[in-house]
């Protein structure tokens, strides 16, 4: 398995002052701890880390890569993606603000006919309630981001390419979505260490 630049550097900091804590690792990348979060959980779970409470992270460099990457080769995105929050281009932006906070999700995918057109954030949609905007009636197609400055990804993509796509760009989520631009789920940071903590449940079985 290729692991990220990022994840490469946290290693070498760890090797060079095991043990040491998150917040450490994180001043030394100049980031914060939440940046550095899942890079952290995913060494651990792939037991190149170890990990104490009150003690910090140390190194272990117990990882078969070639084992992990096979399987990794055979997962698909289909069989790992969320459900996905959608909304119509003529919907309000108070919709989009009621669905967010309904679904319990941070992103949004905006269709036309059925078709992926753009994404709204909840940034887009705080912004959008600091203006004078009327966002009982102002469509959410206003403020969102259309496509193609838009990052998706096929359903029959492995989740090693889904996951490379949220590292590379630094998003959290991003509509998975078929030949025909149909949104048919949503693939996340959390859907990408879901997959690494069931490949290292089968390793510990």
């Amino acid at each position: 398995m290729e692991l990220t630049k990022r994840q490469e550097e946290i290693i070498e900091i760890v090797k060079e002052g095991e043990p040491i804590i998150g917040d450490e690792i994180a001043e030394r990348l100049g980031l914060s701890r939440a940046t550095i979060r899942p890079d952290l959980s995913i060494l651990v779970m792939l037991n190149i880390l170890g990990a104490r409470p009150k003690y910090g992270y140390y190194f272990r460099g117990d990882v078969d890569t070639q084992s992990i990457n096979n399987k990794l080769q055979k997962m698909l995105v289909k069989d790992y993606m969320s459900t996905s929050a959608i909304l119509d281009e003529e919907d309000s932006i108070n919709d989009a603000i009621v669905e967010l906070f309904a679904s319990d999700i941070g992103t949004i995918f905006v269709t036309s006919k059925s078709k992926l057109i753009g994404v709204v954030s909840r940034k887009d949609l705080l912004r959008a309630t600091m203006t004078k905007m009327d966002i009982e009636t102002t469509p959410v197609s206003v403020i969102m981001t259309r496509m193609p400055n838009v990052f998706t990804v096929s359903p029959r993509a492995t989740v090693k390419e889904a996951a490379q796509i949220l590292y590379d760009h630094d998003v959290d989520a991003i509509p998975v979505i078929n030949q025909h631009l149909k949104v048919v789920g949503r693939w996340t940071k959390t859907n990408a260490l879901n997959v690494f903590i069931e490949l290292s449940k089968t390793k510990e079985d």
